[in-house]
């Protein structure tokens, strides 16, 4: 069978040119003088690709790339214009286009850019029951945990946008689990069966970035001893994650958003150039709009990888999730150590959830380590957590030497720590007795006798 291209520009040269260039045998040719034509043709028939113009007389291009990527989210659709210049590209971008063309077009070029969008294509549309049936869902994503406001938006944009081709910029503080959203995003869309490749850009000094990034040939510098592929080129059609993209050198930034606008790239040494296929994932902590400002920064790379944004709220903004990650790290923790750690006890609970955590998640994971590495009993205790989680005050400070005239009795102890959990799970009064380790009837004997104090009033279930 044919495969059809839907041509939509209100040029006759530049359409004859095409359909001179691309019909044949394999491939069949469909013109649209206009974008109105174009669109009515688009749902009337059925086409494998779209090249649109930009600047239609009625309608923008980019406005009918919209619509029908909206409507047919697997039919990749080419932007074409000959007034190239970054702000269009990332505008096209931002329409969901699957490629963008700068006039005058070589057509040898426009070939492999029709035959990469037709597979990814088709890739798409049989993954597409899939996708749907996970958008269904507003539940965690991959390895992610947690239900809390942040975390659910989380989830829902990764869904919207990991079958999607474009570039997503990953912003959070430092230990929030951007790496985790990344292999989420890869996971769940087109490419999850083709490598996730990452790398830390912090972590390679930056004379050998280029290399890492983009590959060598022998005898390029001196250490070059054999050929080596860059990691653009293991991920292939897969994910590419970049992390701590805000501490990439000044000179390197030029080099990887000339790779992400003409999705080439030459090795260290080479003079051939090479495709480049893989999705670009990147993530920072740093403010990248200050880093702009400050000069260190490209801001058309910026805006380059800027084209959908997900933020991770930090975990002292996630309230309970804080117990769901826990209990989860010390179920994996004890596995792995063979101890018989089953839990986390009430007050160690309650220093959790009181805790500000500056570390976020990667903070409370290693604590949990620690705390399973170092209990004797068959759940964590406050004496099994690092100094500063148990030695801290209301708002999570760190407390003073006690003073022993001021010590609470286990009575106030009890009663401000049933307080505490209360508050934190908005007073449903069966989730605090699961959390308590106690059962409905108990809690209600012990609320009777704190009867009037703040936090212990009856919620509707």
């Amino acid at each position: 069978m044919k495969l059809r291209i839907l041509v939509i520009d209100d040029d006759p040269g530049m359409c004859e040119l095409i359909q001179e260039s691309l019909g044949g045998e394999d491939w069949q040719v469909v013109i649209a003088f206009s974008a109105e034509e174009g669109l009515q043709l688009a749902s009337d028939h059925s086409f494998d690709v779209v090249l649109t113009d930009v600047n239609l007389r009625s309608v923008s291009g980019l406005d009918v790339c919209r619509t029908l990527t909206e409507n047919r989210p697997d039919l990749p659709v080419i932007v074409i214009s000959a007034f190239g210049n970054m702000e269009l590209a990332i505008a096209a971008m931002r329409a969901r286009a699957h490629d963008f063309i700068n006039k005058p077009v070589d057509m040898a070029e426009l070939r492999t850019v029709i035959e990469l969008a037709v597979r990814d294509g088709h890739r798409r549309e049989q993954i597409r029951p899939l996708a749907e049936a996970a958008q269904d869902g507003d539940g965690p994503v991959g390895r992610l945990l947690g239900q809390s406001k942040g975390m659910l938006e989380v989830y829902r944009l990764i869904r919207r946008v990991a079958t999607a081709e474009t570039t997503v910029l990953l912003s959070g503080e430092s230990g929030t689990g951007k790496e985790l959203v990344a292999s989420a995003l890869h996971g769940t869309g087109a490419r999850a069966q083709a490598p996730f490749i990452a790398l830390n850009c912090a972590a390679v000094p930056r004379n050998l970035l280029e290399s890492e990034l983009f590959g060598h040939i022998q005898g390029s510098f001196t250490d070059a001893s054999s050929n080596r592929q860059g990691l653009f080129e293991q991920a292939g059609r897969g994910t590419l994650f970049l992390d701590e993209i805000g501490e990439m050198p000044l000179e390197m930034q030029p080099k990887l958003l000339r790779v992400l606008q003409e999705r080439q790239l030459r090795p260290v040494g080479s003079g051939k150039l090479m495709s480049v296929h893989a999705r670009i994932v990147a993530a920072t902590n740093r403010d990248l709009e200050a880093e702009v400002a400050a000069g260190r920064f490209r801001e058309d790379l910026y805006y380059r990888l800027n084209v959908v944004q997900i933020h991770l709220p930090p975990l002292r903004a996630r309230g309970a999730d804080v117990t769901a990650l826990a209990t989860c790290f010390v179920a994996r923790f004890a596995e792995q150590m063979g101890k018989d750690v089953s839990g986390i006890s009430a007050p160690a609970l309650a220093k959790l959830l009181q805790y500000r955590w500056p570390g976020n998640v990667r903070q409370l994971e290693n604590s949990m380590e620690r705390a399973v590495a170092l209990t004797p009993a068959n759940e964590i205790m406050v004496e099994d957590l690092p100094d500063k989680i148990q030695h801290q005050g209301p708002a999570g400070r760190l407390e003073p030497s006690p003073d022993l005239g001021r010590i609470a009795t286990l009575d106030q102890q009890e009663r401000s720590h049933i307080e505490r959990v209360l508050a934190v799970v908005r007073g449903n009064k069966t989730e605090a007795a699961r959390l308590l380790g106690v059962n409905r009837r108990t809690l209600y004997r012990k609320l009777e006798r704190y009867e009037g104090a703040p936090g212990t009033q009856e919620r509707a279930e």
